[in-house]
């Protein structure tokens, strides 16, 4: 069955491949779009926990000022 491949074989199997891979350096460029997304990723992650880092944790149960400024110049 596969021993007998001829040239028309050959190039129909070798177009496959290439509308599979697109030819060369597609892999490659897909691979670094990749490798860019997941550094871009990291890069928010850390991001993220040095903004929770910098708000000042506040103590259950103390009371928050939530009054707006033009009724604290009234009261």
């Amino acid at each position: 069955m596969f021993g007998r491949l001829g040239p028309v074989e050959i190039i129909v199997i070798l177009a496959v491949i290439l509308l599979f891979f697109g030819g060369r350096g597609k892999i490659s460029a897909m691979m670094g779009d990749m490798a860019k997304g997941i550094k871009s990723f990291r890069k928010g992650m850390k991001e993220s926990d040095q903004a929770e880092e910098s708000t000042p944790p506040t103590m259950i149960g103390e009371p928050i000022n939530v009054t707006p400024e033009k009724e604290k110049s009234k009261a």
